[in-house]
């Protein structure tokens, strides 16, 4: 089903020219011409519109890895720069930083799917079971009476009696940790090592690396609407 009509700000944020915000103060500085007109907020465009932008300049999209650690709040060392998503106080690892608005809701709509991969430790030695239950899904917010919410299926890799590796295609709030007590283990240490393509490596606590290369050539255009 076509989404025509639509406002012109959704226009613009659908073919990545900008968010709607910014879409906006593109319209607010006349920039954005339909059919050859000067557009205005609210203004609508069909298939058939000619819509073009004129004079803006071409922002300067940066985009960084960052090693989060334990103990502060989510947010960016670069006030240039915003988080992708979140971790919570008593994790670290892996962070996506950047100034490009137009792949956020692609990165973190949980109607997309993007592995994201996790190291954990946990206090208690892992039941035999743990796996299964764990890549099978885990009802995070009921009870074995009560319907809730059902994780999605997971990978899980067992690393030793006190630790595994859990890749997730979702991200609910404190979603390892629930599922971990859930199945009757605590969590010492939770590590996110991966987002998509982008590994942690040896990234030093508290630094930043510029994604850049081929690198961000496998990343960007699965959020941009490509491959």
């Amino acid at each position: 089903m076509s989404n025509y009509p639509m406002r012109i700000n959704k226009y613009l944020a659908d073919q990545k020219i900008s968010t709607r915000r910014g879409a906006d103060e593109l319209i607010k500085q006349k920039k954005v011409f339909i059919n050859g007109k000067l557009a205005v907020l609210g203004d609508q465009v069909t298939e058939k519109d000619k819509v073009e932008v004129r004079g803006a300049e071409e922002k300067k999209y940066l985009y960084y890895a960052y090693n989060k650690p334990i103990g502060i709040e989510t947010n960016s060392p670069r006030e240039d720069l915003f988080p992708l998503g979140r971790l919570d106080k008593a994790s670290h690892g892996l962070m996506i930083l950047t100034n490009d608005g137009r792949i956020t809701d692609q990165l973190l709509n949980p109607k997309y799917f993007h592995e994201k991969e996790y190291v954990v430790k946990t206090l208690n030695k892992l039941r035999s079971n743990f796996k299964q239950k764990m890549e099978a899904g885990v009802n995070i917010e009921g009870s074995p009476a009560v319907a809730g919410y059902m994780t999605k299926p997971c990978k899980v890799q067992i690393l030793n009696d006190f630790a595994f590796r859990v890749t997730l295609t979702e991200g609910k709030k404190h979603q390892i940790r629930r599922m971990c007590a859930n199945l009757f283990q605590e969590v010492a240490d939770l590590k996110r090592e991966r987002i998509m393509n982008i590994k942690l490596g040896k990234l030093g606590s508290n630094s930043l690396r510029e994604i850049k290369g081929e690198e961000l050539a496998n990343f960007l255009p699965r959020l941009l609407g490509g491959v």
